[in-house]
């Protein structure tokens, strides 16, 4: 199959989340079963210059669809034999800032409704025409998140045969903007109703997805199911209840370069048969982070974005009761101001036990994940998460709240007699005390070292990669170009 994979992210190039990891391997994993994908990417500032092969394919974009000159250029994803299809219009994506989306200080750019519906055109566009004018025609469009989401509905307006797929990696995020962007962007008038593009009043992005998408995807199976409730539907929970039949739940993968015996990021390295690597590099994240080098000393690690989706304040609102613990705490990240205060107030005051670095680091993330014993996820909503199945795959055990992905890849502690079952800890709901008494719980099985040892085993002999996962997506495309 030809496949179009529309992105507003993609690693190594640009990234925010995990939406980035994601749309690096998945289509690496489909082109790995034979099957034809170009992935469509904003020309962000800086993308050109990290491509060694870029050129032009089309230089004369259609102006009408976009509010300045464009072209589209096509170069080769670094490390790997995937195509990039490069959007470069400098009035929309070459900017200076904090990212994709925001200025240099961290406020959305006001016309990111023009920059992604433009995007968005392209790639409807693309979908219709780049058969006859590239030679090259998709048969699937593969949407992802709100800056992706409104493709599906102008191929609907446009009559475009080519069926959609719309991933959700996280519904939190809609891209919902006020009512005059509809005209501003030339969506049909007639469309702006409920069944269609409105929501509360607004333009809404993601629901013109999820309303005219062929498909639509999530991240895992339980939050397929919990986005169709009103606690977890974000306000759209009856617009997926009644597109339940085209919603299902596929659980990302994790990319080759997270492998402990292989990861070009570690000094070290070891497998499940041979740990003493794990051993050094607890001792070098120790040694790096300004912290006693003790090695009986449960290590907890936490890698994340510092906002209140990833419960930091249950973190926070424990952090003195088990500091009596004997335990170490590593936190890499940024987001909140408040929780990055709070948290540099705590590294500065028990600098042997808490250290805090603001930002983020790839280098750092990898030491982190490899070197802790325990890797927190305390979230209190979590579409897939990445992190634990890293986590587990370097025998660093998660201890997370038992919702979305990290409920689907964690299997909970449990004592079988001189045996124990488990990859890590849960804890079912996200308030302080149960945190608390789940992270005693680790500290407990840390110091009975063969219930540790056991439960490092179990976790590295699961298998994470992103094979499973293309194979239920390619069930899903094969379904799609089958049906009427």
């Amino acid at each position: 199959m030809n496949i179009l994979f529309l992105t507003s992210e993609i690693h190594p190039l640009i990234k925010t989340g995990g939406l980035a990891d994601v749309s690096r391997s998945l289509p690496l994993a489909l082109h790995a079963l034979g099957h034809g994908v170009r992935i469509l990417l904003p020309g962000y500032v800086g993308v050109q210059a990290q491509l060694t092969d870029i050129h032009c394919i089309l230089e004369d974009f259609p102006h009408g669809l976009l509010p300045a000159p464009a072209r589209l250029l096509e170069a080769t994803l670094p490390d790997t034999a995937l195509t990039l299809w490069i959007l470069d219009c400098p009035k929309l994506f070459e900017r200076a800032g904090g990212g994709p989306y925001q200025d240099e200080k961290g406020k959305d750019w006001p016309d990111n409704p023009a920059r992604f519906g433009a995007f968005c055109a392209a790639g409807a566009w693309l979908a219709q025409q780049a058969g006859a004018r590239l030679n090259w025609a998709p048969e699937l469009v593969h949407c992802n998140d709100w800056q992706t989401a409104l493709t599906p509905a102008l191929m609907k307006f446009w009559a475009c045969p080519v069926p959609s797929v719309l991933t959700i990696h996280n519904l939190a995020f809609q891209g919902n903007f006020p009512a005059h962007w509809c005209s501003s962007l030339h969506l049909p008038s007639s469309e702006f109703h409920m069944e269609s593009l409105e929501f509360h009043g607004q333009l809404s992005f993601l629901k013109a997805g999820i309303v005219h998408a062929n498909q639509i995807t999530t991240v895992s199976p339980r939050y397929a199911r919990e986005i169709q409730t009103p606690q977890m539907g974000c306000g759209m929970d009856g617009l997926l209840r009644r597109r339940a039949s085209d919603l299902s739940g596929i659980l990302n993968g994790i990319d080759e370069l997270w492998n402990p015996e292989t990861d070009v990021f570690l000094p070290f390295h070891y497998t499940a048969r041979k740990l003493q690597g794990k051993a050094r590099l607890k001792k070098h994240l120790q040694k790096k982070m300004g912290l006693p080098v003790l090695p009986d000393v449960l290590l907890i690690g936490m890698v994340c974005r510092l906002t209140w989706q990833k419960g930091i304040d249950l973190i926070l609102d424990t952090l003195e009761d088990w500091l009596t613990e004997e335990v170490q705490v590593v936190v890499l990240g940024s987001g909140d101001p408040e929780t990055e205060r709070q948290l540099a107030h705590w590294s500065s005051r028990a600098p042997e036990r808490v250290r805090v670095v603001l930002g983020f680091n790839e280098v750092r993330s990898h030491e982190i994940i490899a070197g802790s014993d325990l890797f927190l996820m305390p979230s209190r909503f979590e579409p897939c998460g990445l992190a634990q199945m890293y986590a587990m795959t370097y025998g660093t055990l998660p201890l997370a709240h038992a919702t979305g992905g990290l409920a689907d890849t964690i299997l909970p502690y449990r004592a079988q007699g001189h045996s124990v079952e488990g990859t890590g800890f849960l804890f079912e709901n996200p308030v302080p005390h149960e945190f608390h008494e789940t992270l005693g719980q680790a500290v407990a099985c840390f110091h009975q070292k063969d219930v540790w040892n056991q439960l490092m085993h179990h976790a590295m002999a699961r298998d994470f990669r992103w094979n499973k996962a293309a194979l239920e997506y390619q069930t899903l495309y094969q379904t799609l170009l089958s049906a009427p």
